[in-house]
């Protein structure tokens, strides 16, 4: 019996080890190996009469700190003015931000605000914008959506590299490369920086080899109109649904890393907490939503590897954890060898531990090691209180804004401010 229940506990132990190892270590590796030399395809639009017809739709609420400089990056767009539209949906915002859009509104005839009443979610305030971006399209099998959180800074060449690709009829979205605009950080800025810069490599590294992006990053990317669905209104994470209704369709999803936005990361790590609590609740979703795509036999098999190895092991994360620390409670006492392993997993958690007092004491003192433990344990223990909140039923995409990391550290992301001509009225929906 204790041979059994040796072998059950080290299967157990081992297989969490190498899956955690997996996703974390083994593949993006391996995408670094079987995508070197590899690079996206150069049938790409050149010209600007080739350009699409372009719709950037954005849900905001209560963003006056960041709005100004999200506009004037997007409007000063070296992209051919006659193509491309603003469309705002301003979620019940109580601050300043509906003064901010409607001054530039009066001076820009291709920016449209409409202010709704209450508290809606960002998806059914995309869902509504799209409706509205279409009926305004000449041609909406040609055109584009461009989905944009509303504190992120365009460079000038983005929404044009962007929408480059789409002269391959094959391709239904490409992702942009965010980066942060921040020079030096303070909190967990460092390793939210460095988690945000290895999913831009691995995203661009799965366009180049399979064309099977494992969900843009939802700050800024654009599709195909005409492969838009609306997400449900019960939904929190549209990108990962959008991503993955393109491919679905069996169109190719890409990332293009000299296409570059810019987005503060957060620093705080309660804020970042909460945040990524709230999308995993989302990822769960989606997860359950496409449960048979995700099948080999549903899709292919470069789907299911990707997916499985770049999100799904991830965020089985913490069950994966549990199950490394359920079997060595027990398994030191049945062979000596485990104590190695339990030492090792105690001893980083300890450390993030030991992040967390240093930084309830204000000492200035930070250990890199000690804070990418407690950066990892804390947002596994997210992703594991999101899974309660998906178990828990539906949920809504109603949010609030992530601090994020501002002031005298941030290099000039956008480009300079251009002129404003023309007025629009806002449409108000109760």
């Amino acid at each position: 019996m204790t041979v059994i229940v040796t072998v059950l506990l080290s299967l157990l132990f081992w297989a969490c080890l190498l899956l955690l190892a997996h996703t974390y270590a083994v593949y993006p590796v391996l995408l670094g190996i079987l995508a070197k030399g590899k690079k996206l395809p150069g049938d790409r639009f050149v010209s600007d009469r080739d350009l699409p017809e372009v719709a950037v739709l954005m849900a905001v609420y209560n963003e006056e700190s960041v709005i100004e400089a999200t506009l004037d990056s997007i409007l000063a767009s070296d992209y051919p003015a006659g193509k491309i539209r603003v469309l705002i949906g301003s979620d019940g915002s109580t601050d300043r931000s509906d003064e901010i859009v409607n001054r530039f509104r009066r001076e820009h005839s291709n920016l449209h605000l409409t202010v709704f009443g209450g508290r809606n979610g960002k998806i059914r305030i995309i869902n509504q914008l799209v409706g509205e971006a279409r009926a305004r399209f000449e041609n909406p099998e040609s055109a584009v959506f461009v989905l944009c959180d509303a504190n992120v800074v365009w460079s000038a060449d983005l929404l044009r590299r962007l929408t480059s690709h789409f002269k391959r009829s094959d391709v239904g979205l490409v992702g942009a490369a965010v980066r942060d605009p921040v020079r030096q950080h303070a909190g967990i800025g460092d390793e939210e920086e460095a988690y945000i810069g290895q999913e831009n490599l691995a995203k661009y590294r799965e366009g180049v080899l399979w064309g099977k992006v494992m969900g843009a990053f939802g700050a800024c990317y654009a599709m195909r109109s005409s492969l838009f669905s609306p997400v449900p209104a019960n939904h929190i994470v549209d990108d990962f649904f959008l991503t993955f209704r393109c491919l679905e369709q069996g169109h190719k999803a890409i990332v293009d890393l000299e296409a570059v936005c810019f987005e503060a990361v957060s620093i705080e790590i309660k804020e970042e907490f909460r945040r990524k609590r709230r999308i995993a609740a989302g990822n769960f979703q989606n997860l359950n939503h496409f449960r048979r795509f995700l099948l080999p036999w549903n899709s292919d098999l470069a789907t299911f590897f990707a997916f499985w190895s770049h999100k799904g092991l991830r965020w089985c994360g913490p069950f994966l954890l549990l199950g490394i620390f359920l079997s060595l409670l027990i398994l030191p006492f049945l062979q000596s060898f485990y104590w190695l392993p339990l030492v090792g997993f105690l001893g980083t958690l300890l450390m993030g531990a030991g992040d967390l007092i240093l930084s309830r004491r204000q000492s200035g003192i930070q250990v890199k090691l000690f804070r990418f433990a407690r950066y990892f344990y804390s947002m596994n223990f997210a992703l594991f209180l999101g899974f309660l909140d998906f178990m828990k039923g539906p949920r809504n995409s109603v949010w609030e804004p992530t601090k994020r990391a501002t002031g005298p550290g941030m290099q000039t992301a956008g480009p300079e401010k251009k002129g404003r001509p023309a007025e629009l009225e806002t449409a108000v929906r109760k």
